[in-house]
């Protein structure tokens, strides 16, 4: 490690994971909910847990591009954090008041929630991913300039990289699109249309160009090739991220009211999504094919190699499955769209924070290069275990969405939801097995991190 100032990262590093097993304990809730309905009833009711769930992905992926950014920016620009103490103090605060939002979830109803926090002075409350009172997205927003302007002052005054501009553009998208949060129109299509300005700008948009430039720094810190090679390749991929990611929105907008040239729209350039995916999947096994040294921390590339694999499954070919507006018709919020979801978010975002973990906590804890051998066989085992039950994950509900079509939209006689949800009930137990294998390996994750702490580390060898 550098700079001193990096060691901010740690914290944030340790609240994600913190609040990661948290999410993945309350989807097993959730998955348990499915099949036995009063499953913690009415202590937490389904809709609470998923509002939990789906709210402490999107905070603990905060935090881990957060700690992410705070890790590489230094490194990137050459110089210490142009100011750590506001860094720690921000960290606190959004700590305190993400948790301070959940507990409000699980122990008060939501609508006495919204009158405690005031939400009837500037309603923002009631809609998916955003449910969080209007005081907490203040705070978010609070948070979100100090952190960029810490990051960009830090940028400023050092030496500006590829990676570290794409990074801040990524992450003042993420700020200025958040804002949207805050525009709750009492028209129902009008409320949809900018809903999406912040969910899918956010995650086929801006959070692509944090993914690509965390992803750039990994494979230069691991496979010594060229910077010069490796930002001609971020380019490319950010540049067609944008292009489809941004007219791509359209494909949310099939069945809203919206007008109809967006299905046309949507249609054509949502196809094109895999493509920046694809891309970066070709870009990682081509540097690391090219790598002129051998580094240490295998486990750190592996999972930077499953990131552009994982993500190009879950956001491109399962994303491409269902986003044309013919297809769209039948399978519009089935549970081919939440295994759409689950693949996508894990390959895409949670993969790469856990690869810079991966590459950067070892270093912030004093080791050289890496973790010990075996600490590093535990991490690459979590790696298989996580990686491959979310693809049964996704299989199941795949699964479960083709039969859910076809039962209750697509056959002579259409069944009721609830009827299907019955006849699909295999595809969520096994659903819930799979989520409790995701479980085990995300332990294995975390105590790869506190074995093998005497054996001799392994040093980076160059090649010739």
């Amino acid at each position: 490690m550098k700079y001193e100032s990096q060691k901010v990262a740690k914290l944030y590093f340790i609240a994600a994971i913190g609040l990661f097993v948290g999410q993945i304990l309350f989807g097993l809730i959730m998955g348990a909910q499915y099949v036995m309905g009063d499953f913690l009833f009415p202590e937490i009711p389904f809709n609470v847990a998923r509002m939990v769930h789906t709210n402490l992905l999107i905070v603990w992926l905060l935090f881990g591009f957060m700690g992410a950014a705070y890790y590489l920016v230094p490194e990137e620009a050459e110089t210490e954090l142009f100011a750590p103490w506001l860094a720690y103090l921000m960290f606190w605060i959004f700590l305190v008041a993400g948790a301070a939002t959940i507990l409000g979830y699980l122990l008060v109803p939501y609508a006495t929630l919204a009158e405690l926090t005031m939400n009837d002075i500037l309603p923002t409350m009631g809609r998916e991913f955003l449910e969080q009172p209007t005081i907490t997205k203040l705070g978010i927003v609070v948070v979100a300039l100090a952190f960029l302007f810490n990051i960009g002052m830090t940028i400023l005054k050092g030496r500006k990289t590829v990676v570290n501009l794409v990074l801040l553009m990524g992450l003042t998208g993420l700020a200025v699109f958040f804002l949207f949060s805050f525009y709750n129109p009492t028209n129902l299509v009008m409320d949809k249309y900018y809903w999406w300005w912040v969910v899918h700008l956010w995650v086929e948009g801006v959070w692509e160009l944090i993914l690509g430039a965390i992803l750039a720094f990994i494979l230069i810190k691991t496979t010594g090739v060229d910077r010069e090679v490796i930002e001609k390749w971020l380019y490319i991929i950010i540049a067609m991220t944008l292009i489809t990611g941004i007219i791509g929105t359209g494909h949310h907008y099939y069945w809203i009211g919206a007008p109809e040239f967006w299905q046309w729209f949507g249609s054509i350039f949502s196809a094109m999504e895999p493509i920046p995916f694809f891309m970066m999947t070709v870009y990682a096994f081509n540097m690391v094919n090219k790598r002129r040294r051998n580094h240490p921390n295998k486990a750190a590339v592996l999972w930077a190699l499953g990131t552009a694999v994982m993500a190009f499954l879950g956001a491109g070919v399962w994303g491409f499955l269902h986003t044309l507006a013919p297809v769209n018709y039948y399978t519009h919020g089935t549970q081919i769209t939440a295994a759409h979801g689950h693949m996508a978010f894990y390959g895409a975002y949670v993969m790469i924070v856990l690869a810079m973990i991966s590459y950067s906590m070892p270093l912030m804890r004093g080791r050289e290069a890496c973790n010990s051998a075996r600490s590093q066989s535990m991490e690459m085992w979590s790696f298989w275990l996580m990686t491959i039950s979310m693809v049964f994950i996704t299989l199941f509900l795949t699964g479960a969405g083709i039969l859910q079509v076809y039962l209750q939209r697509f056959s002579d006689n259409p069944m009721n939801f609830m009827v299907v949800q019955d006849k699909i009930a295999l595809f969520y137990w096994l659903r819930e097995i799979t989520g409790f294998v995701f479980l085990i390996g995300l332990t294995l994750y975390i105590v790869s991190f506190f074995v093998g702490k005497n054996e001799p580390e392994a040093t980076v060898e160059l090649s010739k």
